[in-house]
């Protein structure tokens, strides 16, 4: 009996790398598309409550090489611990909660975020700011915190941070510096690795 072209098995088609595509796509006008880029480096605008605040880094591979084409999105409340309700208020007080940003047009191929130091959200927990990281050769995303190496008190009382064993939260600590007023967060995040950061399920 002869078979249907629906019948006919072909075997499964070869599986094929995953992007480059998020960076490209999710930052267009940062890799100069012309096209709009709803969500930029800058998360703190004019107005924004909280200390203005550099954070940067680099996404590190198994070898210790920084990854170019990386995607990485942060979410975080405002300086008093708040996040806008609305679009409308994100604009009324300068503070769009969100940025996302991709390595691969920076010399470095860091990712660079302006924003303010978040406040805490609840009582008990540690200033922080969530992190998404996408890349060429993920299904999914992996998703880590950042905490601030200049609120050891805070930090030691957050449950989260301390559901982390001792040896692999400074995995966590984004490092502090300062340079003419502004201020700098330092934070690498390693993909794999003897340093690899911590990733949490979500």
């Amino acid at each position: 009996m002869m078979m249907s072209a629906l019948e006919t098995n072909f075997g499964q088609t070869p599986s094929q790398t995953v992007g480059p595509y998020f960076a490209y796509g999710l930052t267009a006008t940062q890799y100069g598309y012309d096209f709009d880029q709803p969500f930029d480096a800058h998360v703190a605008l004019d107005g924004a409550r909280g200390e203005r605040i550099r954070l940067e880094g680099r996404v590190i591979d198994g070898d210790g090489n920084p990854i170019n084409d990386a995607l990485v999105e942060i979410s975080q409340p405002d300086g008093t611990g708040e996040y806008p309700q609305s679009v409308d208020v994100a604009r009324e007080i300068g503070f769009r909660a969100f940025g996302r940003v991709g390595t691969g047009t920076d010399a470095q191929n860091r990712f660079v975020f302006h924003t303010v130091k978040p406040g805490a959200e609840t009582s008990g927990e540690a200033p922080h700011i969530n992190v998404i990281v996408l890349m060429r050769g993920m299904l999914l995303h992996a998703f880590t915190r950042i905490y601030f190496s200049d609120e050891a008190e805070a930090n030691g009382k957050d449950a989260v941070l301390n559901s982390v064993p001792s040896e692999r939260r400074n995995t966590l600590i984004a490092k502090r510096s300062e340079s003419g007023g502004a201020v700098t967060y330092r934070f690498d995040i390693h993909m794999q690795g003897p340093a690899e950061t911590v990733f949490f399920d979500v």
